[in-house]
């Protein structure tokens, strides 16, 4: 069946949640606990992670500035040529988010994002890049430094559960004072070429970051 340019436009921006439902079946599955019991993977509405680490890692440190998004952050942005209308709104979106011109975001088609939740709870997430690989993710506490250490199983890589057709970037000013606006994105960098860099912005720092898609949480059996 023929789709429609409107509805082709709506499965790009869902970030293919839709493949997830091959792989619900998985999400019942038990993992092993860190005292040596089981951890219940127990289903739940798509979220995103927010993660930053060498994409060939299985493990690493740093998780406390990793973030997570409730809601697919996507169709609850702001297109950047509606950004002085944002601006005019006093910087709330129409999805009733706040946007800070000191620390933003942006998605793949150029919409202007909510930020994530940061830090990402600790706790263990059934993540997967709608590709071939799904994992559990463990968010461990932090330690007396404030360090929140990560892990995935089953040998999986940051990259192998990062959606690459998702991308995401967070920009801050370059310097002290300085302006870091949406206004200078270039529109027609958009849209990004999957696990490709988000552009830069004029006058703005930039942190790309890998995002996961969640399909599962653990709780204990």
């Amino acid at each position: 069946m023929a789709l429609t340019r409107s509805t082709q436009h709506l499965i790009r921006r869902a970030c293919l949640a839709t493949v997830l439902l091959v792989m619900i079946a998985a999400v019942a599955q038990p993992v092993h606990a860190a005292g040596g019991g089981q951890t219940k993977v127990q289903r739940i509405s798509t979220q995103f992670i927010a993660a930053l680490g060498d994409p060939g890692a299985t493990s690493g440190s740093d998780a406390q500035s990793w973030g997570l998004w409730p809601l697919d952050p996507g169709p609850r942005g702001v297109e950047l040529n509606r950004y002085q209308r944002l601006k005019e709104a006093g910087g709330i979106a129409p999805a009733r988010w706040k946007f800070d011109d000191k620390d933003w975001w942006l998605e793949e088609h150029g919409l202007i994002m909510e930020q994530p939740t940061v830090p990402l709870p600790p706790g263990k997430y059934r993540v997967t890049g709608a590709r071939a690989v799904t994992a559990v993710l463990t968010i461990h506490p932090a330690d007396r430094n404030g360090d929140r250490r990560w892990e995935l199983d089953q040998g999986a890589t940051l990259y192998d559960v990062t959606h690459l057709a998702c991308r995401s970037a967070r920009y801050t000013p370059a310097a002290v004072g300085g302006s870091c606006s949406p206004a200078n994105a270039q529109k027609t960098a958009f849209p990004v070429t999957p696990g490709g860099a988000m552009p830069p912005v004029a006058g703005c720092t930039k942190q790309d970051y890998a995002v996961l898609i969640v399909i599962g949480v653990g709780v204990e059996d």
